[in-house]
């Protein structure tokens, strides 16, 4: 039997560490790929640590029913190396991406294509091993999507960055009221959005972010204006500049500061939607909230269908590829300590 490495979490808030099995071998409807390449999230963090940030001291255990050692990734790409005996055995040898937000294919929102929200999840690299390996079992060959022609770290990052930014800024598509569009935090996601958004959007797109580094970045890559929230009266001079405020806004850091500022900036009757999980815990006057028309929606993660749409406009083009770099995977945890201390612009990549 042949052997497959991984980078195994065997203790939380603890550094990964190599650990070698037996490759499974698939069954049913399973398909064995070979990964080429799987992104670093920072959703990995908050899983390594073994809790997410509720603010107030609070904390939400995350190690409940999780088995160690675990091997944690969730952006992945590589080769069908073997599948079950259910699944057309001409898969094998072809290149796919992997959707890792699989649900249990039974309860309701399953039924309804929402596995992203099922409670009883089987998300790869979250409940059941994922991508630091040389190795993944996929529950189901439905879960794999053809890349070709794009480059496959950029296959990849699709299946979680990118079907994550384009479905938070779906949420914005269609509403009435589209003057102009803010992006909160640009890390890999994020500069996912600025990708997506001018493709989907035709307002000039906005960004913000704490880092010099970041904000010059979006600048480069498409971004009409950029602004540091931390700025002495940049809400002041945003709402003077803007006549109002945003109409749209993506709050892709997900915490305590990012959403008053976002909350601060936004126009009468705009709509906020938080995509990020940097944690802490957020509050709003009641009268404030009435008296502004705000909509705040919270999302994360895309369904499988949002997933192949996603691939289909990045295969035909209409989306530009994000910064992104390539290293071995056996470096993982070095990444993982320096996206931790926000060191890391665009995504870091994985490569066997």
């Amino acid at each position: 039997m042949a052997l497959m490495r991984r980078q195994s979490l065997v203790k939380f808030d603890a550094p990964l560490c190599e650990t070698i099995v037996e490759t499974p071998k698939p069954q049913g409807r399973e398909v064995l790929v070979r990964i080429e390449r799987c992104g670093l999230c920072h959703s990995d963090l908050h899983i390594q640590d073994g809790y997410a940030d509720l603010g107030g001291g609070k904390k939400l255990d995350t190690t409940r029913g999780m088995t160690l050692p675990f091997t944690l990734g969730h952006e992945i790409a590589g080769v069908v190396d073997e599948v079950g005996p259910e699944v057309f055995a001409g898969l094998v040898g072809s290149k796919k991406a992997v959707f890792p937000w699989i649900g249990c294919g039974q309860c309701r929102d399953c039924a309804n294509g929402d596995e992203n929200l099922c409670a009883r999840q089987r998300f790869l690299g979250v409940s059941i091993d994922g991508g630091f390996a040389t190795h993944v079992l996929v529950p189901d060959a439905k879960y794999l999507l053809d890349y070709d022609p794009l480059p496959v770290n950029q296959a990849a990052t699709l299946m979680c960055s990118g079907v994550t930014a384009y479905g938070a800024l779906k949420r914005l598509v269609d509403r009435p009221r589209q003057r102009n569009l803010l992006l909160i935090g640009l890390g890999g996601v994020g500069m996912m959005g600025l990708s997506f958004a001018a493709a989907m959007f035709k307002q000039p797109i906005t960004v913000a972010d704490l880092s010099g580094a970041a904000r010059e970045t979006a600048l480069k890559n498409g971004a009409a204006v950029a602004y540091d929230p931390a700025e002495p009266d940049v809400v002041k001079r945003i709402l003077k500049e803007t006549d109002g405020g945003f109409d749209e806004i993506v709050d892709f850091a997900g915490n305590e500061k990012s959403m008053a500022f976002a909350v601060a900036v936004a126009a009468r009757g705009g709509k906020i939607v938080v995509s990020g999980l940097m944690g802490g815990q957020f509050t709003l006057p009641m009268v404030q909230w009435v008296y502004k028309r705000m909509t705040i929606e919270g999302f994360m993660v895309g369904t499988l269908t949002e997933a192949h749409e996603l691939m289909a406009l990045a295969r035909a083009g209409k989306i530009k590829p994000t910064p992104m770099r390539e290293e071995p995977m056996a470096d993982v945890q070095t990444w993982i300590d320096e996206l931790r201390a926000g060191k890391v612009v665009g995504r870091i990549v994985l490569k066997n």
